[in-house]
């Protein structure tokens, strides 16, 4: 059935029967004009909003329904992790076509509570809307912080400049997306890496633990890529950073793609964007211990890979003999 023939009323009480209601702090959710929602004693309020627009941020050729609802959420969630905030309450807006499928809808609310349900993230309201061309998603995600968050202006002189996990495998799950064949490679790197584009994993527990810890100061998601995120701290911190290409934990499987594709797996890793990836500063004579602890407290890797500095707010990336290279840039919408 095509959602025209739905209506949108009829889509938006379908939509409510899929949600569901009940969630711990939702006084009132979806069927009144707001809802009404608790937020715990003494939390600071969080609240983020990204839009996911067809031919900018997917293609339906390469993204299916759920995938577009996953990483709709799995962005905002990776914003509210990088303050080190607890996720709590979504509101979620779609806009298509007329003549979409109302199975393609469903999908796309199963991936997106299939996102949110490990994290304890109710959905308690948005809007739906025709759609002239293609699909537009926008998701407002509200989450609270009950002691400092950690900001991009946090990084302090002397810290030094750490990354969780890997880096790269999104820039080449969308190279071979888009690429238009399968590179001869095993069935486990394309799943790997594809996934990690199509299904990215929020660091939620992984931001909620560093930011317990004093010793920790900037935070922020790797989002538009290495390049554009480090200096978003650095701008914002008014310092200089330093990276040592060499100490990139560039993922194996973007190293294998990369090679496949005659692209260059640092590119990948430094302007290819979307990782989603916790970036933050911390002091240097905690760094070994907080990077054993969070290891041991989720699972979590923590590379080092530079320093902050007095000095020009702005990044450099130096290669193995130390002089500095030129990278590029991460993803901007608006340039020219």
């Amino acid at each position: 059935m095509k959602v025209e023939r739905l209506g949108e009323w009829g889509l938006i009480r379908r939509i409510r029967r899929t949600i569901g209601s009940g969630a711990p702090g939702v006084r009132v959710g979806i069927g009144d004009d707001t809802a009404v929602l608790q937020l715990t004693a003494g939390a600071w309020l969080l609240a983020t909003t990204d839009l996911v627009i067809e031919g900018i941020h997917f293609r339906r050729r390469s993204a299916g329904p759920a995938d577009i609802g996953w990483k709709a959420m799995a962005v905002n969630l990776s914003d509210i992790a990088a303050m080190g905030g607890t996720p709590r309450f979504a509101l979620v807006a779609l806009a298509c076509p007329e003549e979409t499928e109302v199975e393609d809808v469903d999908q796309f609310y199963d991936g997106l509570t299939a996102a949110a349900a490990p994290h304890g993230v109710a959905l308690v309201g948005g809007d739906t809307s025709a759609s002239p061309a293609g699909w537009i998603v926008n998701v407002t995600l509200l989450g609270e912080i009950e002691g400092a968050p950690r900001l991009r202006s946090g990084a302090r002189p002397g810290d030094v400049v750490a990354v969780t996990g890997v880096l790269g495998r999104s820039a080449a799950g969308l190279a071979v997306l888009e690429a238009g064949r399968r590179p001869d490679l095993p069935g486990p790197v394309l799943d790997e890496v594809e996934r990690a584009h199509l299904r990215p994993a929020a660091r939620v527990a992984e931001g909620k633990w560093l930011a317990t810890h004093d010793a920790v100061h900037g935070m922020i998601d790797l989002s538009d890529g290495l390049a554009t995120d480090l200096g978003h701290i650095a701008t914002e911190s008014a310092l200089a950073a330093r990276v040592a290409l060499p100490r990139l934990p560039v993922a194996p499987s973007a190293r294998a793609v990369a090679q496949a594709l005659g692209l260059d797996p640092v590119e990948l890793a430094t302007t290819g964007g979307e990782d989603f990836e916790l970036l933050f500063t911390m002091e240097r004579s905690a760094a070994e211990v907080i990077a054993t602890s969070l290891g041991s407290a989720t699972g979590a890797a923590v590379t080092v890979i530079g320093e902050i500095s007095d000095g020009a707010p702005g990044v450099t990336f130096l290669d193995a003999e130390g002089r500095a290279v030129d990278v590029g840039h991460g993803y901007e919408h608006f340039h020219g």
